[in-house]
């Protein structure tokens, strides 16, 4: 069976907190057109502050993205990893596993922040959007709703 990830990378530091550069972030979409990729690669697009929230489109092999995925025959295990373990916001309990059917596709967030070592250059922030489809999926399917959200961002301030 088929299988679709994209992966939309958001970051940004404290200058995009707020006004006109807040409004370009909060503006980035969570879904994007795919590209024909080979199944055992996933989409992934980088949108940054340092790039004016520009999206940047590449490939990423399927093993190097954090989501675990495992095909068991008639659904699709999907579970998100947290990564890496000393971000904010704390994550005592995370959802369960989301188990897809051929034809449904999942879109799983989690947020984080950072802050530099000894605190010197402040604090930074990342959105990770994986949008993953189980079965044949169209170059549009991310820019509809999902079958399933599941939404573990926090508070970071």
């Amino acid at each position: 069976m088929e299988i679709t990830v994209q992966w939309v990378k958001t970051s940004w530091t404290k200058r995009s907190r707020g006004g006109e550069a807040a409004a370009r972030r909060n503006a980035v979409p969570f879904g994007f057109p795919l590209p024909q990729l080979p199944s055992e690669l996933a989409h992934f697009v980088q949108v940054s502050e340092q790039d004016d929230f520009e999206p940047r489109s590449s490939q990423r092999d399927l093993r190097g993205i954090g989501v675990s995925l495992r095909d068991e025959g008639d659904r699709l295990r999907v579970l998100a990893r947290v990564e890496p373990l000393f971000g904010l916001p704390p994550r005592p309990r995370r959802p369960p596993a989301v188990r897809l059917l051929p034809g449904q596709w999942v879109r799983w967030q989690l947020n984080y922040r950072f802050s530099s070592a000894a605190g010197i250059r402040g604090w930074s922030y990342w959105l990770d959007t994986f949008n993953i489809a189980y079965g044949p999926a169209d170059r549009d399917v991310f820019l509809s709703e999902p079958t399933v959200i599941v939404d573990e961002c926090g508070p970071v301030r």
